[in-house]
């Protein structure tokens, strides 16, 4: 497989077995590779030369990297649609994939002067301060942040956030979730960020935050998210006036 008498790069021939591989359903997305020391004795070349391959594998997105656990197979990005307003949990059933929240923060806390402005509530009023990783069949795919208002949303506890907010709010408390604004935009990934996503660092991430709004007009929550940019795309259907 590996020629070195060829003009061809070694890490280039690599690359390009590794890729038929994927190709051939050899390799299946979320299959792990072999390691670099692995690659680099079966086929007696340099672990550097390996790194090569595998690093450009993984800024062609056919790989990607989890920090002390190896390189895997990538499986196809998320596609989803911006039209509607759905949580993360209905967006991952609505693929039949299952969906799990690793809690690292749930309290209670005194809304600061911006929050208070974003929530329309006031200054110091109690505030549900969320903070969750979001993980579809497994695979870490954001850091989110949640903040709502307690005095509007009663009753939540670190069971219910484990699962849906969105499906609590409506069918326990009875309370219509009715539209919101997302921005959406580029960003390279922090050190928690990084730590929470198991990604590299100064990996792409694509940052969003979400104002919600109830049926009665009052603000349910802000979230602010960073999501893995190679794991998720977005689409918009366009209309020219």
């Amino acid at each position: 497989m590996i020629n070195k008498k060829s003009p061809i790069p070694i890490y280039h021939q690599l690359e390009k077995h590794i890729k038929n591989q994927i190709e051939k359903q050899e390799l299946q997305p979320g299959d792990i590779l072999p390691s670099e020391r692995e690659y680099a004795e079966t086929y007696n070349i340099s672990r550097m030369t390996v790194r090569q391959a595998i690093m450009n594998l993984v800024s062609d997105q056919l790989l990607y990297r989890i920090k002390g656990k190896g390189t895997f197979v990538m499986g196809p990005k998320f596609e989803q649609k911006l039209q509607g307003l759905t949580s993360f949990t209905e967006e991952m059933h609505a693929r039949g994939m299952q969906t799990s929240s690793k809690l690292l923060q749930f309290e209670i806390v005194p809304a600061g002067k911006e929050l208070a402005k974003q929530l329309g509530i006031k200054e110091y009023a109690p505030v549900y301060e969320i903070k969750r990783i979001r993980l579809a069949e497994d695979i870490p795919m954001a850091l989110e942040r949640t903040y709502i208002p307690a005095n509007l949303v009663m009753g939540i506890t670190e069971e219910i956030v484990q699962h849906s907010l969105y499906q609590y709010i409506e069918n326990t408390l009875h309370l219509k979730i009715m539209d919101g604004f997302q921005l959406i935009e580029a960003a390279i990934a922090n050190e928690e960020e990084v730590k929470h996503l198991q990604i590299e660092e100064h990996s792409p991430i694509l940052l969003m935050q979400r104002t919600t709004h109830l049926e009665n007009k009052h603000t349910l929550e802000v979230v602010k998210s960073s999501y893995r940019a190679d794991r998720y795309k977005f689409m918009i259907d366009l209309i020219r006036y």
